[in-house]
């Protein structure tokens, strides 16, 4: 745990020179994508580019921080992102020039939880207590009944009005009222020497909060009005393209359009960021603003608005930022941590002519002193400033199906690569670990409406870029009804694992770009089938005869992960991710360590925010399977997973992210034990054996020749290509397929001509002979000259197989050990070479 009071807010001296700059959502965090060090750092601004400028703080949904404050956040951190985000704009209100500071709602995730209200209250307390005033006002969550308009709640029983309704609000220097139910309020600041109206309304304004807004409009026509409200601009699928929602539209009408005072409007509810113009019944834009990041990473991140207004210059200019990011510790960053996102709805600007767009109804609106550099810049600067970022992950495209890491305690692998097409009744996805081969349940033997044979493929041209197995099933036409799905035999060692002691399963799966809430919401992917109601668990509303393990995904398009613990009695635990995008491939790792008590869901990497705590192993019901592509319940299968499934890992222990799937295998234990050494002849065979990685391609340079390295991780290779006369060089390595690893240099020299030379000494007649032969083991004629201390001999075209021989009167009763000299010249592909040899004779 990192203590808040120990972590002040980083401000170092010196700024990282780069980061990722994060685009969009997804795979329920961010995507993240290389920034150059310049689109990192603050945009250059001329030294006197001085102009009147201020900055409107917007915090968007801030509920996961409040829920998670005091069992995830603070036992992690010794905080929340809530409570850095207040103490962040608390800091640099003076730096930043912020005036005010919006609430989009949302505050809670439960709000008849009071520990939840309490983590808000204390990050709103930290705005109060430096005197800087803020509007708030009731999202979705904040209230006891969403379903009902605001003037048909209870509001003395509304857990918002006894937080944050009128009471508090009144003692914000700002604070003008409150409608009647409490839930909605206005305020007006002061920027630049100029007022400006927030207009804050509750979720699901009445007729009657309307008609309040229209005499608080009335009341104040001169001052320029940002309006927020939590769900009034709403995002597609994409996350990126602006719709329009009933309450947009209802809201346009009734009262944006017709009051020329309403500039700008602020919201978050729906899971994204976009923006759009509008033309209002007097024919200027009403700018329109969209975010909300409660479902990335960590439940958004920390990441907050922050709009520079700019009077001289006539801009209107966001930058989204995360104070949070940059208080934790670098040793828990992962990748998803960027302190800035720069996607094209949460950084950019905005022209916007501020005394022309308000000369309807302020004709005296002018810019303040032009005193401030640019705050936008400032805002980088500051988040910059120090920012390391995360220790950078190694993670490389496999090179084949061969490039993944084994891993010990593997239960079960099932890979698709070699199969293609229709998945039918004879085809076995094989368990490449064990006995556990993967079947399709024929359809006509299920409860399926309308299933067919053909709403199973095997697709190898869509997987996950980080999956070594190339290819994937897909289950389409699936819905709660209509499903198919492969299984575990009766008799697999799977259906009996034992998993108490921990566990790792891990996959990489997508929904269907068609993936619909209402038909595909709730289903299942990856199922350890049963019931738990006859397996010890307690009774549930809504579960208890589902299965005991199950990976799926919400209505909300949320990765759900739900499981008994090893002892069922404790009831299921559940791991939640954030919103992930349809006909995208997540790799999802779900890490339970018993030891630990914690149940840990990974999305590409990064653990998600809503994880598993107090469970201990995983609970299984004796022989039952395992089976992919649908859900369990009440004893039979349903609710099809509908998009594709790649390849799939059960593991009988926890794991770490270096022993994943989206890791490669080690190619750094090649080894080349024997290779030629010295000077060799041409006749000698070119050898070279060692050790490597089962599977792994041994490949030369040059020759190109190749093996493979055997089950027992040795290898032996014979060259016969790429050896020359003369020196060579060689480079071996061991690859799969398109990644290969470090080379190792192997050098020798080969003879340029075939001649064996030989040596003795003899005694004749009391004197010394040096006996010398030289054999011509070409295939043409060489001249050879001999040469000894005691005299030499030169032989002139000595044929093919023959020999040159001489014995060499040393004239001498003793001879020292020596050697003699062979001088071989010949013609070798055209070339005329000439060799020297040596060699060694006795004493004599």
């Amino acid at each position: 745990m990192v203590s808040s009071t120990t972590r002040p807010m980083r401000r170092l001296a010196r700024r990282s020179a780069a980061f990722f700059a994060t685009a969009g959502l997804a795979a329920g965090a961010f995507a993240a994508m290389p920034a150059t060090a310049a689109a990192a750092a603050a945009d250059p601004a001329p030294v006197d580019d001085l102009a009147s400028r201020f900055t409107l703080a917007v915090l968007p949904d801030t509920q996961f921080y409040s829920r998670y404050s005091s069992d995830q956040f603070v036992p992690r951190y010794g905080t929340d992102p809530f409570a850095v985000q207040t103490r962040w704009i608390a800091e640099h209100a003076d730096d930043l020039r912020i005036p005010f500071t919006a609430h989009l709602g949302d505050i809670v995730d439960r709000a008849g939880t009071q520990r939840e209200w309490e983590a808000a209250d204390r990050a709103m307390k930290t705005l109060e207590d430096a005197a800087l005033p803020y509007s708030i006002l009731p999202g979705n969550h904040d209230v006891l009944d969403s379903s009902k308009w605001d003037n048909e709640l209870n509001a003395v029983n509304e857990p918002f009005n006894r937080w944050f309704g009128a009471t508090r609000a009144a003692a914000q220097s700002t604070y003008m009222g409150s409608d009647a139910t409490g839930l909605s309020q206005f305020h007006i600041f002061e920027a630049e020497g100029q007022q400006f109206m927030s207009l804050a309304l509750s979720w699901r304004p009445s007729d009657a909060t309307l008609e309040w807004a229209q005499r608080v409009l009335d009341a104040h026509p001169t001052v320029p009005v940002i309006l927020s409200n939590h769900a009034l601009l709403g995002v597609a699928a994409d996350q990126t393209t602006p719709v329009e929602t009933g309450d947009s539209t209802r809201m346009w009408d009734t009262l944006i359009k017709g009051n020329d005072q309403i500039f700008l409007t602020l919201n978050g509810h729906f899971h994204g960021a976009t923006r759009q113009v509008k033309t209002n019944d007097f024919g200027h834009p009403v700018h329109q603003i969209l975010m909300d990041y409660q479902m990335a990473y960590e439940g958004g991140n920390g990441y907050l608005g922050l709009l520079e207004f700019d009077l001289t210059n006539d801009t209107i200019s966001l930058e989204t930022g995360s104070p949070w990011v940059t208080f934790k510790p670098q040793e828990t960053l992962t990748s998803y941590d960027q302190p800035l996102l720069d996607g094209p709805h949460q950084r950019f600007t905005l022209d916007f002519d501020f005394s022309e767009r308000f000369q309807g109804f302020h004709p005296g609106f002018t810019a303040g002193t032009p005193d401030e550099p640019s705050l936008s810049n400032a805002v980088r600067s500051i988040l910059l400033d120090g920012f390391e970022g995360p220790d950078p992950i190694s993670t490389e495209l496999p090179g084949n199906e061969l490039d993944f890491v084994q891993v010990d305690g593997t239960l079960a692998h099932w890979r698709f690569n070699g199969h293609d097409g229709t998945v039918d009744a004879d085809t076995v996805i094989e368990d490449i670990v064990g006995d556990n081969d993967l079947t399709r349940v024929d359809p006509a033997d299920t409860a399926a409406v309308g299933a067919t044979w053909e709403d199973v493929t095997i697709e190898n041209t869509d997987v996950h870029g980080f999956s070594s197995d190339g290819a994937a099933a897909c289950f389409d036409n699936s819905s709660g009804s209509r499903f198919s799905y492969l299984t575990t035999a009766a008799d697999a060692a799977i259906n009996n694992a034992d998993l108490t002691q921990g566990y790792t399963i891990e996959t990489f799966i997508k929904m269907d770009a068609d993936w619909d809430a209402a038909a595909n919401g709730w289903s299942k992917v990856i199922t350890r089938t049963g019931n738990r109601s006859l397996m010890g668990a307690p009774r549930t509303q809504w579960d208890w005869t589902a299965s005991p393990t199950a990976l799926g995904i919400s209505n909300l398009r949320e990765f759900q992960f739900t499981s008994l613990p090893a002892d069922a009695a404790q009831g299921d635990r559940v791991n939640w991710s954030g919103e992930i995008m349809v006909d995208t491939w997540s790799h999802v790792a779900i890490v339970n360590d018993a030891a630990a008590g914690t149940t840990t869901m990974y999305v590409d990497g990064a653990p998600v925010l809503r994880n598993a705590n107090n469970v201990a192993g995983q609970a299984g019901m004796a022989d039952m399977p395992w089976i992919i592509g649908a859900d369990w319940v009440d004893n039979a299968a349903r609710n099809g997973w509908h998009g594709c499934v790649g390849e799939t890992r059960i593991i009988d222990r926890p794991t770490t992210p270096d022993e994943w799937l989206t890791q490669r295998a080690d190619l750094s234990g090649f080894t080349v034990a024997q290779a030629p050494e010295g000077t060799i002849g041409p006749d000698v065979p070119v050898i070279f054996a060692g050790t490597g990685l089962p599977g792994a391609e041994v490949r030369t340079a040059p020759g190109h020749a190749t093996t493979v390295v055997a089950e027992d991780g040795t290898w032996q290779l014979e060259i016969t290509d790429g050896v020359v006369r003369g020196a060579n060089s060689f480079e071996l390595v061991q690859a799969l397929g398109s990644r290969a690893g470090t080379p190792v240099a192997i050098e020798f020299e080969v003879e340029r001509l075939a001649v064996a030379v030989a040596a003795s000494t003899r005694t004749l007649a009391g004197k010394q002979y040096v006996s010398v032969a030289a054999t011509n083991n070409e295939s043409a004629p060489v001249d050879i000259v001999i040469e000894t201390p005691y005299g030499a001999k030169t032989f002139l075209a000595v044929a093919p197989g023959k020999s040159a021989n001489v014995s060499i009167n040393s004239r001498l009763t003793s001879v020292p050990a020596g050697t003699a000299s062979v001088a071989a010249t010949g013609v070798v592909e055209g070339e005329t070479v000439t060799m020297t040899k040596l060699a060694a004779y006795p004493a004599g």
